[in-house]
């Protein structure tokens, strides 16, 4: 079994502790703060761990404080609501006594609906373009921060293939849009829930990153200083977070310091599959 999947795998697997009280620790404490896709995923999966029969279809959330990698997080669920097709649930991720996390999850129990209609998948190289070794053959990768190549090793939890290699030597992308393909590295169990999970894991990997494209910064810039606010999903298909997704990006707006992100999310055969906002903290380093 690979590392990347005992990784993600050993994140989303929280420790039930009490009724609707969970406990979920980091695989990587070294790191300044906690991943926010990590909290979003465990909260999922506190959340999904108290309905039953029924999937997420969206989430919203805030972050209140960093995460402590090196403490575990404790989540506790809040039942609010279990209707004939729906169910809610609030999740709060407390540390050191204190709140730094908060998510609403909704979730359906399905049915046939009148209207189905999608935005079209954006036109871009397929993940099979993108390797690792294609990747060396471009005249800009010598410049490729050590960052953006360790995309490409094998160790971690998600893969990531970016379209727009560009960017991240300085080419500004003057619509804002960019695009990368997802996937989890290896394959996971055969759990919709699971596979929601994950992606939500997933969703908030660089988001931000669409909010710095225009200017030929990114987030690996020392002079950037970034965090996230909030994070709300959608999810509309089924999929598998195991397979590659295209992670269409863009920011409509910036200012004051903020800058609000929104992402798509495709199955390479064009199907829409959840939708991502999220607003973030976004500044020049003094």
């Amino acid at each position: 079994m690979s590392k990347g999947l005992i990784d993600l795998l050993a994140i989303l697997d929280l420790e039930r502790i009490e009724v609707n009280v969970f406990r979920g620790n980091s695989t990587n404490p070294s790191l300044q703060r906690v991943f926010g896709g990590q909290v979003i995923g465990q909260a999922m999966v506190a959340a999904t761990r108290t309905v039953e029969g029924r999937l997420p279809h969206s989430l919203h959330s805030y972050f209140m404080r960093a995460g402590d990698p090196q403490m575990p997080i404790i989540y506790t669920v809040e039942r609010l609501r279990d209707g004939k097709n729906y169910s809610t649930r609030s999740v709060t991720a407390i540390q050191h006594g204190n709140a730094i996390f908060s998510m609403m999850v909704s979730f359906h129990a399905g049915e046939h609906g009148v209207f189905d209609h999608q935005d079209k998948m954006p036109n871009v190289p397929p993940p099979e373009k993108l390797t690792a070794e294609e990747l060396s053959k471009q005249p800009m990768f010598p410049e490729l921060p050590e960052v953006i190549r360790r995309y490409y090793e094998p160790d971690r939890p998600i893969e990531l293939r970016p379209v727009e290699i560009g960017r991240y030597v300085g080419q500004k992308i003057d619509d804002g849009r960019i695009h990368i393909w997802i996937k989890t590295a290896t394959k996971l169990p055969n759990d919709p829930a699971l596979h929601r999970c994950a992606l939500a894991y997933a969703s908030d990997w660089s988001l931000l990153d669409a909010v710095m494209a225009r200017y030929g910064r990114t987030l690996f810039d020392g002079r950037m200083k970034s965090a996230s606010l909030d994070h709300a999903m959608w999810f509309h298909r089924s999929f598998r977070a195991d397979d590659w997704l295209l992670y269409a990006k863009d920011s409509p707006s910036a200012q004051g310091g903020r800058g609000l992100a929104r992402g798509l999310i495709f199955k390479p055969d064009g199907t829409l599959v959840a939708s991502v906002a999220q607003e973030g903290s976004v500044r020049e380093r003094r």
